[in-house]
């Protein structure tokens, strides 16, 4: 199998250090969904994508696929969202949304309205008052994108009906929470 490069956009869900060097993302493509790929040689302190590729930054990227990692071989910011990472509440919440996200989709699924209206929610947190409200407005609205809830139907307790769907505990919760209320 040769292997098959893509451009795309998309946003950091998590990463891992991986071996001497390198880093596994996690992100959330406009064009594959959640896809999991490599980058080679991030950690070294002289690596160009090392700034670029921090959680929850938009970024337009280049990748390879073939049998086994995608590696990234550009990459781009977007947007780092600076005035988001200028308020620790903001912080944490935005942080909650990766972590969501990344549980609740499985690799390979691509879903453009997922994508949209995360695009969407991070711009609204960029000035957001109301941090408690911009939160359960994301989780009502993921589980009725990804088929959990009906659109039309009101969800009483979200946060209970999200750990039922993902069947584990968000652990950016509990400093969301203790930080929004």
């Amino acid at each position: 199998m040769s292997p098959h490069g893509f451009i795309s956009e998309g946003f950091v869900l998590a990463r891992r250090n991986f071996h001497e060097a390198d880093r596994l993302l996690d992100i959330y493509s406009k064009d594959k969904g959640k896809i999991r790929l490599i980058a080679k040689g991030i950690r070294r302190l002289g690596s160009r994508k090392r700034g670029h590729l921090e959680i929850f930054s938009k970024i337009k990227f280049q990748a390879v696929t073939g049998k086994g990692l995608g590696i990234i071989n550009e990459v781009e910011t977007i947007d780092d969202f600076g005035l988001i990472r200028g308020s620790i509440k903001k912080v944490s919440l935005a942080y909650y949304f990766m972590e969501v996200l990344d549980k609740a989709v499985h690799e390979g699924e691509a879903n453009i309205e997922i994508y949209g209206f995360l695009s969407n929610l991070m711009e609204k947190l960029k000035t957001a008052k109301r941090l408690k409200e911009l939160r359960l407005e994301f989780v009502t609205g993921l589980l009725r994108i990804l088929g959990y809830w009906p659109r039309d139907k009101k969800l009483s307790f979200p946060d209970e009906k999200l750990e039922e769907v993902l069947e584990r505990q968000i652990y950016s919760k509990r400093v969301g929470k203790r930080v929004l209320e």
